[in-house]
């Protein structure tokens, strides 16, 4: 009895983690998950719509600028 109302009360915090972390994601314009990352040049906070792995820099938009390919016409 006392093993069943503890499953309870876990899978309602499970519950209200999974509302909480749905609530906090934010979206772009196309709908993408936007993520929080720093930039690696500045270091400023920045969204993403990628989750960063931690194994390639993440920049963010004025840095992005400077380390982007020159487009060629």
């Amino acid at each position: 009895m006392e093993e069943e109302k503890k499953n309870e009360v876990e899978e309602e915090e499970k519950e209200e983690v999974k509302k909480d972390s749905e609530k906090e994601q934010e979206k772009d314009r196309f709908g993408r998950t936007l993520y929080t990352a720093t930039c690696s040049d500045c270091g400023k906070e920045t969204k993403v719509p990628f989750k960063p792995s931690g194994d390639k820099p993440v920049y963010c938009m004025e840095c992005y600028q400077k380390h982007r390919p020159k487009r060629s016409f």
